[in-house]
């Protein structure tokens, strides 16, 4: 299959062209050509960006397209004014922040969805991040029609994974000691290896499927605290405490998911974290343990040493509210 990947050199991108060659597909990139053409030199490097003028698409045809960048309802229109009709399946990566208040553990992909993006919204921020995924998966729908498919991962997790949310939790489980864990450790979570997820994608425009996809593991219900569980199972040293600490009482200490990754922090969508599965499994994707996904990022962070702080609390941080917990 020929297949245009936009936005393919960052994470999930990564690892969706990583998947479509190893399937041996014929393969080309659109991004902005920011020192990204040694990744996968194999493939086709077009560069533009995708904001301005799309004319390296002109007269090139595609059996798919997956859009892993879109943020933008423009960005859509743009892409398929330039595909021209050309472009094959239209896949495109959604989130599973594009729901109201779910109706419940194992829901599908039929529950209510916030409202779309006002036409004039063009800052994506944590609030208008939902609604304007809405709004690119209406219009993935009415530009292309049933060739559309549409992917909602929840959290993606695995090799460079540039966030470096699930990532900070397996290097703070692995330094040991009394870890804080946040809330309540009933909280749904789920997460997807993003190799999992670029398998499910290729695996999806290669059978030409149509439809919405929950790209979302493990199957709830999966709480924080099983999520704990299974990385120290994998890296945590023998004394290795969790305390779980009172969700009121962090957002009184003025806590919240940047210093703490991955908590819902009182946020009612945390009901998006109880999502089935099911649809997607019939359908091809692949699922492997949060357990050998952390044993596989430790190989990956050994190899690989991210630079910089990650997200989340400082370590003397942590030890002040452990310490202010346990006096109050």
């Amino acid at each position: 299959m020929r297949i245009l990947v936009v936005g393919g050199t960052r994470f999930v991108g990564r690892h969706i062209v990583e998947a479509a060659l190893e399937a041996e597909h014929d393969v080309t990139l659109l991004h902005r050509g920011t020192g990204a053409d040694d990744l996968f030199p194999e493939a086709e490097h077009l560069h533009a960006d995708r904001d301005g003028d799309l004319a390296v698409l002109d007269r090139r045809e595609f059996d798919a397209t997956v859009d892993v960048s879109a943020y933008l309802p423009a960005q859509v229109r743009s892409l398929a004014t330039a595909l021209g009709g050309r472009g094959g399946r239209y896949l495109v990566i959604s989130s599973t922040s594009v729901y109201a208040a779910p109706a419940g553990p194992g829901f599908d992909e039929s529950s209510p969805t916030v409202p779309a993006a006002a036409d004039d919204v063009t800052e994506v921020t944590n609030d208008t991040y939902g609604p304007l995924k809405v709004s690119i998966e209406h219009l993935a729908r009415e530009l292309f029609g049933h060739r559309a498919t549409v992917v909602r991962p929840t959290y993606v997790v695995g090799p460079w994974d540039y966030t470096r949310r699930f990532t900070s939790w397996v290097q703070r489980l692995a330094s040991g000691g009394e870890v804080l864990a946040p809330g309540d450790p009933a909280d749904p979570i789920q997460v997807i290896d993003a190799r999992d997820l670029g398998a499910f994608c290729v695996r999806l425009v290669e059978d030409d499927v149509a439809g919405t996809f929950h790209a979302v593991s493990p199957e709830p219900a999966y709480s924080f605290a099983d999520m704990l569980g299974d990385i120290a199972a994998v890296v945590a040293p023998a004394g290795t405490t969790l305390t779980w600490v009172d969700q009121g009482w962090l957002l009184a200490q003025g806590e919240d998911d940047g210093s703490i990754p991955l908590w819902g922090g009182g946020d009612p969508w945390i009901g998006a974290n109880a999502a089935s599965p099911e649809a997607a499994r019939a359908a091809g994707l692949p699922v492997r343990q949060v357990r050998q996904t952390v044993a596989e990022l430790v190989e990956h962070l050994l190899l690989e040493p991210p630079e910089g702080d990650g997200p989340g609390m400082s370590r003397d941080r942590e030890t002040a509210l452990l310490q202010a917990w346990h006096a109050r």
